[in-house]
């Protein structure tokens, strides 16, 4: 039985049904049937699936006798699929390369649900790719699988039937099928989310949708287009029959009147003497589902009275209207602030909560890095102090069940920081916050400091361009406690950020995780990053670059492992200052790992670091991992930016100053030969002498307890047993000849 059956129709695509099977064949995965289905289509189409059933057994034809539609010809695959999972592919579009290897692993991951919703992009005949606008929607953080009530925003997604990986035996147990007509895609899609027990996401873009010139069979004039009023009378007929998803029926009604009016709407769809029976029908079915309270909006007018020039009168009415809305709401939202504003000074004025903490990273950020492990070390050591994590909206899901929720900005948020005992940021909490007397603020960094910080940067080229060195110094008044890895990064903070605040030299709670992992959780990581089995992973990870518009050194990544053999892959993980990496490319051996918030879960993944000048390596260290720095403008950088210390005088390992001698430093084994042990050994005991794996229990213990609190005692750097890396270091071997590149793609980091 294969893991995945992908079910092709086709009528009418013999131009790109080629490259459509091709783009599931040459799959880095290989467990999947392909069952194309030949719609009785009067071009090659036929002749096409034949030949590549022919070439490679896991194609399965199917010829229809006559012309049954995309529904019926999707249904006759779906009587012949014999594969754990059900993947659509319309005949015109494509699938990315490394598509099934990602989504298997992501299913794996989230432990089989019954649907998997990952991403798409439309390709245009002009060669322009755009990704879906909705794509962080499919944002993986957070606990999966789910049910739709844990994030209904997965409804405003595009209602196609080709974004989904299906469960075979969901999909038979509940009895799917697709009915006759167009916009057969929407009584499937709606019902299969609704009904799910268990649902997941992957943040990916695996199909490229075909945008053609002359449009597709939904942008031709045809009665055929009155289909929609059935595919929703389907819709509501499921809700009917399973009354538990009653709650659903505003939204999904809401759905229908906007699809309704953009078939109305759309001059290309309807024969201009049926337009008026097409008002008057859908204005049945508005009155047959309407549910109580919905708002009159113009499209709802439109199809509520089924007046086409009452329809044109409101939108040109609204026009200017919208105008006095945007300054109601600029209006309304200058009267929530003061509201705000009110509320929070008086809260000020109310007792402090001494069991009270508050966390947050990155402004609002996803739950993780250092404030994320000392929200986890609270609530393990001090359960009687309720925490609370800040996170923009579309962060929320990541924060544990455990943790009380706030938005940014909300009455909630501005009374905890009001009325919280502790208060743990990496960053800098609101402007407009005021620390009372009794609040302990917990500035957690990020990182041990290598390029200079604060008022060193004062006189740098890089310094600070329209930082406010006042604001900056008056935060960190504020500040009580700074975390510190080691004794460098105690002295940086001192002078950098010269306040009164005590630095705890207690090592970094991120890093706790290296010390307790294993070798199980090293290989699920792999597996879930889709790290070939065998293979050497390199975690690539420059930091951004002030001087540069584009960011970090040139790197060929193909180049890179072109010349460096089949047994080595590179995991691209950039910063957010500064562009995007690379695409994933066909051999599945460029992974873009950007996406993914836990810096952590690469490195535990990865077998080897290349970085510069950022932080990561001093964090890196811990693992007993190589390290390899590689950059190409240390002048630059250093006249520029600066650092703390002459990286290359005291590396962590082997140095590259260009990509030449990067590619002989892996082909010769120096990356990972008894010099680079010895560096990284010397490296690891002045930098993390403390990260042991019970960094935030001592903050916990020294902030809340006392600094009477018992301590567990530091165990020494060569007595730990970090998690063990899933490679050794392969033999030395020449690298192939490659001609250089006619120029140098630029890699550089996103998040």
């Amino acid at each position: 039985m294969p893991r995945f059956s992908v079910i092709v129709p086709a009528f009418k695509v013999q131009a790109y049904l080629q490259e459509c099977l091709t783009s599931v064949l040459e799959q880095s995965y290989t467990d999947f049937e392909v069952i194309a289905v030949d719609d009785c289509s009067p071009d090659a189409c036929g002749a096409i699936v034949d030949e590549f059933a022919a070439r490679d057994p896991r194609v399965r034809p199917v010829h229809l006798p006559q012309n049954v539609g995309l529904g019926r010809a999707r249904n006759a695959a779906l009587e012949r699929a014999s594969g754990d999972y059900l993947l659509f592919l319309d005949g015109d579009d494509t699938l990315t390369p490394g598509a099934l290897r990602d989504i298997a692993d992501r299913l794996k991951e989230t432990s089989d649900p019954d649907v998997l919703v990952f991403d798409y992009a439309r390709t245009y005949w002009t060669g322009e790719t755009v990704r879906n606008q909705l794509a962080s929607l499919l944002d993986e953080e957070g606990p999966a699988p789910f049910r739709l009530d844990d994030r209904p925003g997965l409804l405003s997604l595009l209602m196609v039937v080709w974004n989904k990986a299906y469960r075979r035996e969901f999909v038979e147990r509940e009895g799917f099928a697709f009915p006759p007509g167009y916009y057969e895609d929407t009584p499937w899609t709606f019902p299969v989310l609704l009904s799910a027990d268990t649902l997941a996401t992957l943040d990916r873009v695996c199909v490229h949708y075909r945008q053609r010139r002359r449009g597709s069979i939904l942008g031709s004039t045809s009665r055929k287009h009155f289909d929609v009023l059935d595919q929703y009378d389907r819709v509501f007929a499921h809700l009917d029959a399973h009354p538990e998803l009653a709650h659903w029926r505003p939204a999904l009604f809401h759905r229908m009147v906007g699809h309704l009016a953009t078939v109305y709407t759309r001059r290309d769809r309807l024969p201009r003497d049926s337009r008026a029976e097409f008002l008057r029908r859908a204005r049945a079915h508005y009155r047959r589902h309407r549910v109580p309270g919905t708002p009159l909006e113009p499209r709802h007018l439109l199809i509520r009275f089924g007046a086409h020039r009452t329809y044109r009168l409101l939108s040109a009415v609204s026009r200017p209207a919208r105008g006095v809305r945007r300054t109601a709401a600029r209006t309304g939202r200058r009267l929530t602030a003061v509201a705000l504003r009110a509320h929070y000074r008086v809260q000020l004025r109310l007792p402090l909560r001494a069991d009270r903490a508050v966390f947050t990273r990155d402004g609002g950020g996803v739950y993780g890095c250092n404030p994320g492990a000392l929200e986890s070390a609270f609530r393990q050591l001090v359960p009687h102090i309720r925490t609370a994590w800040i996170a923009r909206p579309e962060h929320q899901h990541t924060v544990p069940v455990a943790t009380r929720r706030l938005r940014p900005g909300s009455a909630a948020y501005w009374t905890a920081l009001a009325r919280s005992r502790y208060l743990v940021h990496n960053a800098d909490f609101d402007d407009r916050m005021v620390k009372r007397p009794g609040q302990v603020l917990i500035q957690t960094r990020q990182g041990t400091p290598l390029a200079r910080m604060g008022l060193d940067l004062l006189g740098r080229p890089a310094g600070p361009r329209g930082t406010d060195l006042a604001r900056m110094l008056r935060s960190a008044d504020t500040w009580d406690y700074v975390l510190s890895g080691n004794r460098h990064s105690t002295l940086v903070w001192e002078r950098a950020y010269p306040s009164g605040f005590t630095a705890l030299e207690y090592g970094l709670p991120r890093n706790d995780v290296f010390a307790r992992a294993t070798a199980a959780d090293v290989t699920r990581l792999r597996q879930i990053l889709g790290i070939p089995e065998d293979s050497v992973a390199i975690l690539y990870a420059p930091t951004c670059r002030d001087h540069r518009r584009e960011g970090s050194p040139a790197l060929d990544p193909e180049r890179l492992l072109q010349r460096l053999g089949p047994r080595f892959v590179l995991l691209t993980r950039a910063h957010p200052r500064h562009g995007a990496p690379p695409a994933r490319t066909a051999s599945g051996r460029v992974i873009d790992v950007s996406g993914r918030p836990s810096v952590e879960a690469l490195c535990l993944a990865s077998d080897v670091l290349v970085t510069d000048f950022s932080s990561l390596m001093f964090d890196y260290a811990n693992l007993d991992r190589p390290i390899v720095v590689y950059a190409d403008d240390w002048e630059t950088y250093e006249a520029t930016r600066g650092t703390y210390f002459d990286l290359r005088g005291f590396p962590p390992g082997a140095i590259a100053r260009d990509e030449d001698e990067l590619i002989d430093v892996f082909a010769g084994g120096r990356w990972c030969d008894s010099r680079s042990a010895r560096l990284r050994t010397s490296f690891r005991e002045r930098f993390c002498p403390h990260d042991d794996g019970r960094a935030a229990e001592r903050i916990v213990r020294r902030v809340v307890l006392g600094e009477s609190a018992w301590q567990p005692p530091v165990v020494p750097p060569a007595d730990r047993r970090p998690a063990p890396a899933a490679m050794a270091c392969p033999p030395a071997v020449p690298p192939a000849t490659v001609p250089a590149p006619a120029r140098r793609a630029v890699l550089t980091e996103h998040l």
